[in-house]
């Protein structure tokens, strides 16, 4: 497999910067090839600026949507974007390891989607043959597979469906469904290792066995199971049909996990509606 290692952690000698270590060696152990990005060794920066569009006219109103656009298509991104394309384009895999902070990525984390995933190579794309925009199971990035390794500070219990600090997998809507999924990679559910700032050795090795399982299994492991916006579930206002999870809301509808538990009856006259 060929894997792009993305991290975000200012300090390498932090639990990100050790599981970091760790997973690289397996991934070279399991005879892998991977490139790295590690975001603030290399001194990325996260910040979308006028700069990033050289060819746009001096004191024009920028577009940044249009301007990304245009710089992609013309090649004149500044390196260090063209580059992390580069790497995305070369990889099968995406592997992206970043501590929770409030509740979302780092703000460098944050700032390389914004930079690199620009109109015309992460959004914007459109079909040849049927003129539909590509997103959502469909892209620029589909046949890849993404994982998100993500550590907290919280414990387990506490980040659960009814727990206080919210689900994971619905805490990483944005980036499961809004970024992977929405550019077309198949979304791996997420790695959360808990307790991140109250690490025993015992405890660490546990964290660096649940990492390396893992990564054994990057090839085989099921992706979770998102709705293509091409599959029929959608109306033309892209609202999920009714018939399909009746009565929910909520990230957790866009997937099709439990899809016939909650499908509404149907009769020959169509679907019986819900009292």
């Amino acid at each position: 497999m060929k894997i792009l290692w993305v991290s975000a952690h200012p300090e390498p000698r932090s639990l990100t910067g050790a599981l970091r270590a760790d997973g690289l060696r397996t991934l070279a152990a399991l005879g892998h090839l991977y490139r790295e990005s590690d975001l603030y060794a290399m001194g990325f920066d996260p910040v979308v600026r006028r700069d990033d569009y050289p060819a746009e006219p001096p004191g024009a109103r920028l577009d940044v949507a249009a301007a990304s656009h245009r710089a992609y298509r013309g090649g004149t991104l500044p390196a260090e974007i063209r580059t992390e394309q580069d790497k995305l384009r070369w990889a099968d895999t995406v592997v992206v390891q970043f501590p929770l902070w409030w509740y979302g990525l780092p703000a460098i984390l944050k700032g390389w989607f914004d930079r690199v995933f620009v109109k015309g190579f992460g959004y914007g794309v459109t079909d040849r043959d049927t003129g539909r925009i590509r997103r959502y199971g469909d892209g620029t990035l589909a046949g890849r597979r993404a994982l998100a390794v993500v550590t907290v500070g919280a414990h387990g219990p506490s980040l659960g469906p009814r727990g206080i600090h919210g689900d994971l997998t619905d805490t990483l809507f944005g980036l499961l469904h809004g970024t992977f999924h929405y550019t077309g990679m198949q979304v791996l559910p997420p790695l959360l290792l808990t307790g991140a700032n109250r690490v025993s050795a015992q405890r660490y090795e546990a964290m660096r066995t649940e990492l390396t399982d893992r990564l054994h299994t990057l090839a085989d492991t099921p992706p979770l199971p998102y709705r293509s916006e091409r599959g029929g579930d959608y109306d033309a206002d892209l609202v999920l049909r009714a018939d399909l999870a009746p009565g929910r809301t909520g990230p957790a509808v866009h997937s099709t996990d439990g899809d016939e538990e909650h499908r509404a009856p149907k009769t020959a006259a169509g679907t019986v509606p819900l009292p």
